[in-house]
Formats: structure tokens, C-alpha cells, sequence
């Protein structure tokens, strides 16, 4: 989903100010999002002012998708948007390794870098829109700037990724796995908290990976050494008074360790874990693990161990060669596998992907479409089941907005993450406010969302 100019960060000048205006179309996943932060956040140190739209700005950046085909033709769309509404555009992200078909479509963009490139970007708009070197104007939250609500900031981890996913080009735009040391993970968290950030979403491509690069070497953090570590960061992060959740998980043996910190309510019990299928063949096509028996198993231990936690999952049907016992297989397994939280998307061909080279022969449009729709009524079955089993529950819920025009509060549980999950709807109480965390007794259940009542005013 494209995100739009972000919202002017108030400069903190008289009227007559000409700070330099700059504005951004962040595109693309929760990892791009935070790059789009980290441009903001130098940027606004410098000075310069984050426009509001296109009319306010003197330099749009757009930070692009290029995950998918689909991906990439909306970023040359939004770099056509930005280029007729302001014509002063800067391009970057996931697409920005292939300037030459930026160009081709775009002739006119300033600058063009690739993904991460933050001090590539930075210069860029140095380039295009000297700063004012104006200690009176440099003023910047010691959290950064972030284009999320108030009470909740990605938390990213690391870059890049070890995979070699035959559907993902990720590693080719990214490259391997490199690891923030545990410490700078750990004062980034803590400043976010203590900015009033109730909720840390943690993220990387292949978040129980994290430290495998650096040989899990420790760093200092508050007078004690601490591994660069999944089980560790996750400890470190469960001590901080905020909520943390896990995403982008793959269910390694070792992330049996933090199962434990989620029953002690140390981390919300949820992980986020991308099966992507459950046939064999398919799985071996994809380049992923096979044994989805034994990740039943795992996943049986994990509940055992946390009653409460909640697995989301996303999953591509029509991969080139999937069966339709392949299909029956997956179908199978999800009801064995009783997933809280899933999605799924049609298998869309990737330039550079190694499954185009597979000679597999490729599933129909319609096939694909048909066995999506199967497949989501099979886990609306599921969700609503579960979700009914909560009807009755005293839960914690934690605030989003307030919905003034329908008299309801809009929430959030444990298992939801923001944005992709669903929602705990309340109805209004006054002297609430987003990101408030309140304790709710669940009244009712849909298939995807939860209504409660207040029970701690």
C-alpha cells in the first residue's frame, strides 16, 4: 500500500522560516518502512521540514518495491505520480537496483539508489536541496521520526537474508544477512520506550537468524555483555515494560527457547512464521523446509508450553507445478495446523527468480483464483472458530484510534499485530486515547475480529 507524503513535522520556527521541505511515498513491507524512517529521521536532524503532499514539497523521495512484478509497476507508477505532481523526485529501495528501467520510464528522476542506501539518499536530497545549517532549525525526537502511530515502531534487527527461497529475489536486491549488534538493537528499543511507544514489532527478513553473521558475538548494554542472539534479544527486549512481538520467523530448534518468555507474559505470545506451503513437492520446488509433520509436532510443544500463543502464517498457492493434491495436502494440513492468523496470495511470476527457471509448468490464473477462494473459507472456518473459544475472556487490548462517528473504540489483542490481523472493537469510554493498554472482557466474535467491553474503568 502506498503511503503518501508524510505529515508535516512541526519545525519549530517563526513564520518567516524557509527550512527546506522534503516529502516521501514510502511503498513496500514494514522493513522498508523503517529505512523511509531512517531517511526521515536524518534528514529532519539536518533541518530540513517533511512536507505534508506533493504541493508543499521541493524534493519528493520515493523509497520502491521490487519484491514482485506487480510491486514494481506500482513504484514506477507512484515515481510517475510523484514526477507529475511535484517533478522533483528521488528514487529508492528494493526497485532502485535496476536504475536503468527507472530511467527508461522516468527519465527526469534526480537520483536513483538501491536498497538501504541511507547516506546514498541523504545526499542526494544534499544534492538537489542544500540544507540550512541553522542549529536553531536542527531539532529532531530522540526517537527519529517514524511514519507509524505514536504507541508502536518497527523494530528492525538486521538486513539481507541467508535464503535462497526459489520464488524470493530478496537476497539478489538485499544481499546476506547482516546483523545490528545486539547493543544498538537494545538502545534503539530503549529510547523508543522511553518516547511512549508501547509496542515493539520486530523485523527482519529472517528474524531467527538474527547474530548467526556475527557469530552471536556479545556487546555492551547497560553495564553487561549481551549476545547477538535471538533468545537474548528477546529477553532483553521482554524487560523493557513494552509489548514485543516476533515477526518473520522460521521455526528453527532453537526458537523453542523464547516459548517460555512468552507463558511468563515477557513477550506477547505470537510468532510470525512463513510457511509458504505444506506438500512436499512444493516445499522442494520453493527451496523451503519439507518436514511439515515435524513443524506440527513443534507446533503442538509450543502450545503446550504457552497455551495462548497465536501463529500467523502466510502461504502462496499456484506455484509453478502445485497439484491439486498438492493443494488437498496444504488444505489438510492447515486444519491440522489450526493457524490463528493467515494469509495467502496467489503465486505471481519475479523476474530473477530462480522458480522461473524451474521448467515446472505454470498453474492458470483461474486455477490460481479458485484454489485462493478454497483456501481462505477453509481458514475463515478456522479463525472463527478459535476466536469463538475467546468469547467470555478477560483480555489486555491495546488502543489504536477512536472512532468518534461510530461510538467504538479500536483495538487491538495479543494476536493481533497492526495493519495485517484483526481487531478488538469497544464501545466509547471517554478519557481513552491510543495507546492506552486497557483489560477487556470479550463479548462476541467474528470471523476475523473480536468485541468486547471495558472492564478496568
Amino acid at each position: 500500500m502506498m503511503k503518501r507524503p508524510a505529515p508535516a513535522a512541526k519545525p519549530g520556527t517563526s513564520p518567516g522560516h524557509t527550512a527546506p521541505r522534503v516529502g516521501i511515498v514510502s511503498l513496500g513491507c514494514p522493513k522498508a518502512l523503517v529505512d523511509s524512517e531512517r531517511i526521515l529521521t536524518s534528514l529532519r536532524a539536518e533541518g530540513y521540514v517533511i512536507a505534508p503532499g506533493y504541493d508543499d514539497a521541493q524534493v519528493v523521495i520515493v523509497n520502491t518495491c521490487g519484491f514482485l512484478d506487480s510491486a514494481k509497476a506500482e513504484s514506477l507508477a507512484a515515481i510517475g505520480e510523484a514526477m507529475a505532481e511535484n517533478g522533483r523526485v528521488i528514487v529508492t529501495g528494493c526497485m532502485g537496483g535496476e536504475e536503468a528501467a527507472i530511467r527508461a520510464a522516468h527519465p527526469g528522476v534526480l537520483a536513483v539508489t538501491g536498497p538501504h542506501q541511507y547516506e546514498a539518499v541523504v545526499g542526494a536530497v544534499h544534492a538537489a536541496l542544500p540544507p540550512l545549517h541553522d542549529p536553531r532549525f536542527d531539532l529532531v525526537p530522540p526517537q527519529g521520526l517514524h511514519l507509524t502511530p505514536r504507541h508502536y515502531a518497527y523494530l528492525k534487527i538486521s538486513e539481507g537474508c541467508h535464503n535462497r527461497c526459489s520464488f524470493c529475489i530478496i537476497p539478489s536486491i538485499r544481499g546476506d544477512l547482516v546483523s545490528r549488534p545486539a547493543a544498538a538493537v537494545l538502545h534503539e528499543a530503549e529510547r523508543l520506550v522511553k518516547a511512549g511507544v508501547k509496542e515493539l514489532l520486530v523485523i527482519s527478513q529472517d528474524t531467527s537468524a538474527y547474530g548467526s553473521d556475527l557469530k552471536y558475538a556479545a556487546s555492551p548494554f547497560r553495564g553487561r555483555e549481551v549476545r547477538a542472539r535471538f533468545y537474548d534479544l528477546a529477553r532483553e527486549l521482554g524487560g523493557m515494560g513494552a509489548w514485543v512481538r516476533l515477526h518473520y520467523v522460521y521455526p528453527y530448534p532453537h526458537v523453542d527457547e523464547v516459548i517460555p518468555l512468552m507463558a511468563e507474559g515477557k513477550i506477547l505470545p505470537y510468532l510470525d512464521i512463513p510457511f509458504q506451503h505444506a506438500a512436499p513437492g512444493v516445499l522442494k520446488a520453493m527451496r523451503r523446509p519439507a518436514n511439515q509433520e515435524k513443524v506440527l509436532d513443534r507446533l503442538a510443544a509450543w502450545r503446550n508450553v504457552c497455551p495462548d500463543l497465536a501463529v500467523r502464517s502466510t502461504f502462496i498457492v499456484g506455484f509453478p507445478g502445485e497439484t491439486e493434491a498438492d493443494f488437498a495436502y496444504l488444505l489438510d494440513w492447515l486444519k491440522a495446523a489450526r493457524l490463528e492468523r493467515v494469509g495467502c496470495f496467489k503465486y505471481e511470476p519475479v523476474a530473477g527468480a530462480a522458480s522461473e527457471a524451474l521448467g515446472l509448468p505454470a498453474v492458470p490464473e483461474a486455477v490460481k483464483q479458485e484454489r485462493w477462494e478454497r483456501f481462505m473459507a477453509a481458514q475463515q472456518e478456522i479463525s472463527a472458530a478459535i476466536l469463538a473459544g475467546r468469547v467470555g475472556r478477560e483480555i489486555d487490548v491495546i488502543v489504536d484510534a477512536i472512532d468518534h462517528d461510530n461510538g467504538e473504540i479500536i483495538a487491538r489483542s495479543q494476536w493481533d499485530a497492526p495493519e495485517i490481523d484483526g481487531n478488538v472493537f469497544l464501545p466509547f469510554r471517554p478519557g481513552i486515547s491510543p495507546g492506552d493498554i486497557v483489560r477487556a472482557r470479550v463479548t462476541e466474535a467474528e470471523e476475523y475480529d473480536l468485541l468486547a467491553d471495558i472492564t478496568d474503568l
